[in-house]
């Protein structure tokens, strides 16, 4: 049987236990960060000699050059032609839908012209160069790789490198005719803090880039922390998560399997369930009871429900969206008769999934929108990865002849206000 907490919103204490339920131990591991800062520190100094000694080390490769670990494009190919027609066919369909997706998301630069002939307005640009990170060994994300990089080529991002470690020199078929599909531009079997260092720093053989996105281990999240502000970084990302309301009407089969979805991630996965009916909570128990034995990882299911899992008896659906709110989950499964009445009142979510038959696994997959979500209730301020966060905008100023003369009284006011003369005699040196 797997212990679930059971709780109840009614209860005065819930406030306390709510917070209690949410906290995850954000405390950093003094000997990870350490080791990452030494590792930077060394991969900025010495860069290619840095990276290959550390690849030899950590991955246990046998090549004499950084150049070696280029993985040619032929591998890409011939691992995308080594697939099975149907795993080859749901990368393929998968792709096609995150790209139409996708595609909507772009931003077009626009100007507006004032009656004084001032143009104002914002282009758009695409960054040159962007880093993927993507796990090696035994994780296989293919598609992390395709949620990483289609967005960055549908903003025009010129290159995408991407790295992912070889254990042993064993590369991942999956990731590579992901790599094929998605467009990547090049591939570097190089791994850890040292690929996040050479991707943020640069070396002889693999070119700085602007941006790092893709997920990774405590030594990747922590290296992605501190080579934060030299590049940009998509988030730094907190354990998996799904906050189910459910009306009590969902078959409760169903609804244990989505909790599961995201407790197999790892022990600190978060997997919560809001509903006003208690007798349906007793259902969902004994289907997650029922169930758990069959799953292949329900060790790490087990341990995910019972330490950070919960059947929360709420009063009413609007009090479940407030709860939902507070929480700001990363997946957010609305799972009642009619969704579209309570989606006004979501406000903090990073994918909202609407009715019985939008699992959260399809999200993940092959749904179209981004998977790379906010986590540990950072939705309330930040959005899913798209084609936004690989775009940047410059404001255009066209200031006319005339208006500098209206423009120039304002700033001259303003800018002697500040005890700034240089700036006020700038502007007034327009003014004719």
């Amino acid at each position: 049987m797997a212990a679930v907490t059971r709780l109840t919103a009614r209860n005065p204490e819930f406030a306390s236990q709510l917070t209690k339920l949410l906290h995850v131990d954000a405390a950093e591991d003094d000997a990870i960060e350490s080791a990452v800062a030494k590792i930077l520190q060394a991969i900025r100094l010495e860069g290619d000699q840095a990276l290959l000694r550390y690849t030899q080390q950590f991955d246990r490769v046998s090549a004499k050059s950084v150049a070696e670990l280029e993985v040619p494009r032929q591998a890409w190919l011939s691992a995308l032609e080594g697939l099975p027609a149907e795993q080859r066919q749901a990368l393929e369909a998968a792709a096609d839908r995150i790209r139409a997706y996708h595609e909507r998301q772009k931003q077009d630069s626009w100007t507006f012209t004032e009656a004084n002939g001032t143009v104002l307005g914002q282009q758009i640009t695409p960054l040159d160069r962007v880093g993927l990170y993507v796990p090696g060994g035994k994780a296989a994300y293919p598609s992390s790789v395709l949620m990483n990089v289609i967005p960055a080529k549908v903003a025009g991002v010129k290159e995408v490198i991407m790295v992912t470690p070889t254990p042993d020199g064993q590369r991942n078929p999956l990731v590579l005719a992901a790599a094929a599909i998605g467009g990547v531009d090049r591939v570097f079997a190089v791994g850890g803090a040292q690929a996040v260092g050479a991707l943020a720093y640069g070396t002889d053989t693999i070119a700085a880039v602007d941006k790092i996105v893709g997920p990774g281990n405590a030594y990747v999240a922590s290296a992605k922390r501190r080579v934060f502000g030299k590049v940009g970084i998509d988030m730094i990302a907190g354990p998996s998560e799904i906050l189910v309301i459910c009306d009590g009407k969902t078959p409760a089969d169903w609804i244990a399997m989505d909790l599961f979805s995201q407790a197999e991630h790892d022990e600190l996965a978060q997997a919560i369930l809001l509903c006003p009916d208690a007798g349906f909570l007793d259902q969902v128990q004994d289907a997650i009871d029922r169930l758990l034995p069959t799953m292949p990882r329900s060790d790490i299911i087990a341990t995910s429900l019972k330490n950070r899992g919960a059947l929360i008896q709420v009063d009413s659906l609007d009090e479940a969206c407030d709860i939902s709110n507070r929480i700001a989950p990363e997946h957010l499964e609305v799972s009642v008769q009619d969704p579209k009445s309570l989606l006004p009142k979501l406000k903090h979510a990073g994918a909202i999934f609407m009715g019985r038959h939008s699992s959260e696994s399809l999200g993940d997959y092959c749904a179209g929108p981004n998977h790379v979500l906010p986590t540990s209730g950072t939705a309330r301020f930040s959005s899913p990865l798209g084609v936004y966060d690989f775009q940047k905008r410059s404001s255009i100023i066209d200031v006319s002849a005339q208006g500098a003369v209206e423009l120039g009284q304002i700033a001259r006011v303003l800018a002697t206000g500040e005890g700034l003369p240089a700036h006020a005699q700038s502007a007034a040196y327009r003014i004719v």
